[in-house]
């Protein structure tokens, strides 16, 4: 069977984790099932100078955001699960409470119900409760909060390299293992050394 694997882009800035996570999904040999939200769009216009028609030839299929009959709507439709990246409040809120308004929470809620790997940049600071709380109902249902952090112990040189990264460990919880800069203790044994 094919490894497949849905990717969402919602409206929250930082577009260029969810371009990354396709490209790199690529060149894993991955099957991308991409949902573009309609605000997520409109942040690929503010952030980025990549077109509609490049975004969506970096997946293997794209859905559109109001189409509830496509196949990732389907628990019968086997994936290794869902990254939205970036992740909207709204898009975690309606996730956190079954409300399903569009094919991107729709999915997600599949992704968890089927007991799939489920991972969500979240894109927001600071957090009032009600954020928590909404990050906590995600966690207990098996779904995972991972904002994308840089790891300034790598002493990046780009932000491109911070992205990479930061989505590189993202696709870690779906079991890739994806080539790039980790830390391997160095620095610390060098400070313990002086």
């Amino acid at each position: 069977m094919d490894k497949r694997i849905i990717v969402g882009i919602s409206g929250a800035t930082g577009i260029q984790y969810g371009i990354r996570a396709l490209e790199m999904l690529k060149q894993e040999g991955y099957k991308t099932h991409l949902i573009v939200s309609k605000p997520a769009e409109m942040v690929r216009s503010y952030e980025t100078d990549i077109t509609h028609e490049q975004l969506v030839s970096l997946a293997h299929q794209i859905h559109a955001p109001q189409d509830i009959g496509a196949a990732v709507a389907s628990g019968s439709f086997k994936t290794e699960g869902m990254l939205i990246a970036p992740c909207s409040v709204r898009t975690m809120s309606e996730i956190a409470t079954g409300v399903t308004t569009s094919l991107m929470s729709r999915a997600a809620d599949v992704v968890l119900k089927e007991r799939r790997r489920l991972v969500l940049m979240l894109r927001e600071t600071p957090l009032h409760l009600g954020h928590l709380r909404t990050m906590t109902a995600i966690t207990e249902m098996g779904g995972i909060i991972m904002p994308p952090v840089p790891a300034l112990y790598l002493r990046p040189e780009s932000i491109d390299e911070m992205i990479t990264h930061s989505v590189a460990r993202a696709l870690d919880l779906f079991g890739l293992h994806i080539d790039v800069k980790r830390w391997d203790g160095r620095a610390l044994k060098k400070k313990q050394a002086v």
